[in-house]
């Protein structure tokens, strides 16, 4: 009896072992289940920025998906989507807008975006701190584009004499302190003679100059000029273009994701560059899909386009353009550490691309 009582216990302890096995597999797969959607969608989301995918209606070729910081006045980027000349040359675009080139420039530290255009000034200042290069220059460093730079001042200035020890406006991450530098050297007036106001964007500008809180801003493009030359406390005192001053664009990304996606960023200036002589063949259709995406006027959009025509390429222009604002900024500590400028240029691509519109840099 013993025995069978014994055998009749370890039965039990077994069953009951068993049944917690049982019991708790479903929810060990549950667990597992609920792990794999969880890494699935962690590496979907890691997946979004900068990398190619098979795209069914190209036949399952590779396209690159990328995010691209843009303004509300550049027109290249809208025509280039909404022209379909991204999907044409295989690049999956979302446009990310900021408020001044700068800001894009400066939103690539955060991943925000994976290719960015700005003036010689913000890209330099990137290069100087991140694993990043300048692989194409916009070409519109001219004299008709600096023209569309103009300073507005307050209505008793009436000469760059004037203003000493006035407060000057400037956006933050820009060229334009050089450039108040230029112009005022140009002038006979030390910039440690006035005072740099450092503001987030041309709006906060417009604001302080009407009530007074600064004396002078540049500004830039049609719609701009029309604003600021409308206040009544204000007036328009010169332009870039009468300054040694020309402002080259360029484009930026990571080394990481360039070189990952050489073809891809070849097929991506082309798009570009295409859009471009597209926007100045089709002026008034441009001015609709600038109204229609960004409600920026026609009228603005009609007088900016033919002062502002990009050509992909990388010229002597453009590089000396870079040599001497790193100068400045080395010089005058904006840029810390002094760094090797052809080291941070990845032109390969531009070579592919459009090998009659580039350089050699020595």
């Amino acid at each position: 009896m013993r025995m069978m009582r014994e055998a009749e216990e370890k039965g039990k302890k077994a069953a009951g072992y068993g049944g917690l096995r049982q019991a708790s597999r479903p929810h060990r797969y549950a667990r597992t289940l609920l792990a794999l959607v969880l890494t699935a969608a962690l590496l979907a989301v890691l997946a979004g920025c900068g990398k190619a995918a098979a795209d069914p209606k190209q036949g399952g070729a590779a396209k690159l998906k990328l995010k691209i910081a843009d303004i509300s006045t550049n027109s290249i980027f809208r025509v280039a989507k909404s022209k379909g000349i991204f999907d044409k040359h295989g690049i999956d675009a979302e446009l990310v807008s900021f408020a001044t080139p700068a800001e894009g420039v400066n939103s690539l530290f955060i991943k925000q975006v994976d290719v960015a255009f700005g003036a010689d000034f913000p890209l330099l200042n990137a290069v100087s701190k991140g694993d990043y290069s300048i692989f194409a220059s916009s070409g519109t460093a001219t004299d008709l584009s600096a023209s569309e730079w103009k300073l507005f001042v307050r209505k008793d200035i009436k000469s760059a004499a004037d203003l000493k020890g006035k407060k000057l406006s400037f956006s933050r991450g820009t060229f334009v302190p050089y450039l108040w530098d230029v112009y005022l050297g140009q002038n006979g007036v030390k910039l440690s003679e006035v005072k740099l106001i450092g503001q987030g964007g041309f709006d906060e500008a417009y604001v302080a100059l009407k009530k007074g809180e600064i004396d002078g801003a540049w500004v830039y493009g049609a719609v701009l000029n029309e604003k600021f030359g409308a206040l009544a406390e204000a007036h328009e005192l010169t332009d870039m273009s009468k300054t040694p001053v020309r402002l080259g664009n360029g484009l930026i990304a990571p080394n990481e994701l360039l070189k990952a996606n050489k073809a891809g960023f070849v097929n991506f200036l082309k798009a570009i560059d295409e859009a471009s002589a597209y926007a100045q063949a089709h002026q008034e259709e441009t001015a609709d899909i600038m109204y229609k995406e960004v409600k920026q006027p026609k009228e603005a959009t009609l007088k900016d386009l033919p002062k502002n025509p990009w050509k992909i390429g990388f010229t002597d222009k453009a590089y000396n353009g870079y040599k001497e604002q790193k100068k400045y900024m080395v010089d005058n500590a904006i840029i810390e550490k002094d760094f090797d400028l052809k080291s941070k240029l990845y032109l390969d691509i531009l070579q592919e691309a459009f090998p009659d519109r580039v350089i050699e840099v020595k």
